[in-house]
């Protein structure tokens, strides 16, 4: 059962390339609007995120939000499936907030663990969406063995190139995440393996939010 959690600010959004045009400009950034902001989880799927693996966790400070795995393992190695090598997880949360605000995803923080024979290669990727958007940008960060520690990627976007939620609309954030490790030219006989987890960090994924209110109607 996935957690539905409430927040005492705003948070969400999206990210992607360009800008969307808005037909009237919003206003300068706010704090977190008054009353209650909720985050329910509507689907959770994927191979690295099985049923009652992962949870969302919304922070005191309503400036961000925490997405934890407890069984997202790619890996490769003598007692590997053929599909091991690669873990996805794709997540849809509905975000409910005070009418008057919007918002947008600015930085996300990924964390988790890696042990990467010489020769072999871990992915981290990720891409953000509204339900309904074509707009979709995917970034990701390459992991080179040898290699045997906790691994983060930081992906930051930048201001001009935030993507704020439809003003008076509904529609799910959508997360999807993904990770790969190939052997490469590593000794075959030897397991190589990433993780997006809690075992060492506590926490798999931090997203931080930016907001606005809309402009009045």
């Amino acid at each position: 059962m996935y957690r539905s959690l409430a927040l005492g600010g705003v948070v969400v959004a999206l990210l992607a390339s360009t800008v969307s045009a808005q037909a009237t400009p919003l206003q300068e950034p706010a704090g977190p609007p008054p009353g209650k902001v909720t985050i329910e989880p509507q689907t959770v799927n994927g191979s690295g995120c099985p049923a009652g693996s992962t949870d969302v966790l919304a922070h005191p400070d309503n400036t961000s939000f925490s997405v934890t795995y407890s069984q997202y393992l790619a890996q490769v190695g003598p007692q590997s499936q053929p599909t091991d090598f690669r873990q996805n997880c794709q997540i849809s949360l509905r975000v409910s907030y005070p009418q008057g605000y919007t918002f947008a995803i600015h930085k996300v923080d990924y964390y988790g663990f890696a042990h990467l024979q010489a020769g072999a290669r871990g992915m981290e990727q990720a891409s953000f969406y509204f339900q309904g958007s074509p707009q979709t940008e995917r970034r990701s960060h390459t992991f080179t063995g040898p290699y045997s520690d906790n691994w983060r990627a930081t992906d930051v976007i930048a201001t001009e190139q935030l993507v704020w939620a439809p003003c008076g609309m509904q529609r799910n954030l959508n997360i999807n995440t993904e990770l790969r490790v190939s052997a490469g030219t590593s000794d075959k006989s030897r397991t190589s393996f990433m993780t997006m987890d809690e075992t060492r960090s506590k926490v798999s994924t931090i997203y931080q939010f930016a907001w606005k209110e809309c402009p009045a109607a």
